[in-house]
């Protein structure tokens, strides 16, 4: 059952609800979102309806939800969300009235690569930008990422180019020092399924792109953002990135069908990845052209200035031709589905 509270519900009526659940065994979690409050009740719905939660002050509505994850449903916000990301004074809008483009080089390894690549990125249309100083790679010999000192070199290049960034947590210890520095925690498909990780970055009061677990059903990824939610974070944005299938001739497996069964599913905006999905440039451009047409929410893409030199995932970084082919298809294709693009929304503001 989700407890919908009126915009404007004040902390003591929020206090109250959770005091009246709590007094017939129930256990509720507050998840605070941008306009409104959701709290989620866990226990007996009977003892719940005897409560009459509809009449307390502050309550908007009342729902009794049978998708198991119950804060991210549609069955209780029937329309999709907006997550904005960045300071109040620089906002990007991921959701369903846009189509926000996301760029930049997969792992900072210097300040001058990535400010290059982030120019390259904004170049190309770009309004936030990716880079990874913590880097979970399969090989332990693999380069690991810069840490604090690559999340400095970002907070330099957002300095210098106003563009909010996204950057991954790796482990729970470090949510705090990133969220510090980034606009945006981003959760890696190897780390979907860490619940203590997602309860700690859903603390963190920040937004969050979770990316789909690489065996991951539709459900269990939705579930891990309700690990997210329940923490008390609604600004929640999910990330097809490819599954793990029987086929070698990719990276992954683009699941492009996920995009408007989630979208059927949960309220949350839906973005996706190509270039992790595809590992290889040339399909960069093709797979971003189908979550367009698909109606995903945005896309999220590599780009390097030296991919033959770069210390990650090289191959599917973008330059040069591919990344004008890639500007131009973002630039005219969103409005084919209804879309506009997250820059143009911006210049009409």
């Amino acid at each position: 059952m989700v407890v919908v509270m009126a915009p404007g519900a004040t902390d003591a009526e929020i206090a109250h609800v959770v005091a009246r659940v709590a007094s017939v065994g129930g256990n509720a979690s507050v998840s605070k979102g941008i306009e409104r409050t959701i709290i989620g009740l866990v226990g007996d719905i009977d003892s719940f309806h005897g409560l009459n939660l509809r009449a307390l002050a502050g309550v908007a509505d009342v729902h009794r939800i049978s998708d198991p994850y119950k804060l991210v449903s549609r069955q209780h916000h029937a329309e999709r969300s907006t997550v904005w990301v960045g300071p109040a004074s620089h906002q990007v809008p991921i959701g369903p009235e846009t189509f926000t483009f996301i760029a930049g080089p997969c792992a900072v390894e210097t300040a001058e690569q990535t400010i290059e690549a982030a120019r390259m990125a904004q170049g190309a249309g770009a309004t936030i930008l990716r880079g990874g100083a913590f880097k979970p790679r399969t090989s332990p010999y693999a380069f690991q990422g810069l840490g604090v000192k690559g999340l400095e070199i970002l907070a330099d290049v957002r300095e210098a180019t106003g563009m909010p960034i996204v950057t991954e947590v790796v482990d729970a210890r470090d949510v705090a020092v990133v969220a510090e520095f980034a606009d945006m925690l981003q959760i890696g498909t190897r780390n979907a399924a860490n619940f203590g990780l997602l309860q700690k970055v859903g603390e963190a009061g920040k937004p969050v792109l979770l990316k789909r677990g690489m065996t991951a059903t539709i459900e269990e990824w939705l579930m891990a953002a309700e690990y997210i939610a329940q923490s008390g974070n609604l600004d929640i944005v999910l990330c097809e990135r490819g599954i793990r299938t029987f086929e070698p001739s990719t990276r992954n497996t683009l699941d492009i069908s996920a995009i408007p069964v989630v979208q059927a599913t949960s309220h949350l905006p839906i973005i996706v990845d190509p270039s992790h999905a595809g590992g290889r440039k040339d399909l960069v451009v093709p797979l971003s052209k189908a979550a367009i047409g698909v109606g995903a929410d945005g896309v999220i893409v590599d780009v390097h200035p030296n991919p033959e030199e770069a210390l990650c995932d090289g191959p599917q970084a973008l330059l040069g031709n591919d990344l004008r082919e890639l500007a131009q298809a973002v630039r005219r294709l969103p409005a084919a589905v209804g879309r506009v693009d997250a820059r143009e929304r911006e210049r009409r503001a």
